[in-house]
């Protein structure tokens, strides 16, 4: 991998991401549509060692039977901030402990990422249908 120009910060592997921390509790209402966001989601770029901010959307359908738990899920988000991971790794990674926590196939994940270098990033995992 080439090397980022300037200062490098140090950061953590994604050994330290904590699936751990994600708590559900059961609902019965396979139907029903959820959505939950923040605007509160930071890694850190493995490239730079720059903080990523991203704006987080996680969409449902809980026919699993469970809910994730806001205070949880938190926790588990921040578990990301000091920890050098892609963008577009990140989105797979809650997209896939979310998946293995809610027990559906019927989830999305989206981010969208602050304006970096010019560019801005949206990456969606999953589906809804």
């Amino acid at each position: 991998m080439p090397k980022a120009e300037g200062r490098i910060f140090d950061f953590v592997d994604q050994s330290h991401i904590r699936p751990d921390f994600l708590e559900t509790f059961p609902f019965d209402s396979p139907k029903q549509y959820i959505t939950t966001e923040t605007d509160e989601f930071s890694c850190v770029c493995p490239f730079s060692g720059l903080p990523d901010l991203a704006y987080v959307k996680i969409e449902y359908y809980p026919e699993g039977g469970k809910c994730v738990e806001l205070k949880s899920l938190k926790y588990y988000f921040i578990s990301f901030r000091n920890v050098g991971i892609f963008q577009e790794e990140a989105t797979k990674r809650i997209y896939t402990d979310l998946k293995a926590a809610l027990e559906t196939g019927r989830l999305r994940v989206t981010t969208i990422y602050n304006t970096r270098g010019g560019f801005d990033t949206t990456c969606i995992e999953g589906n809804l249908d």
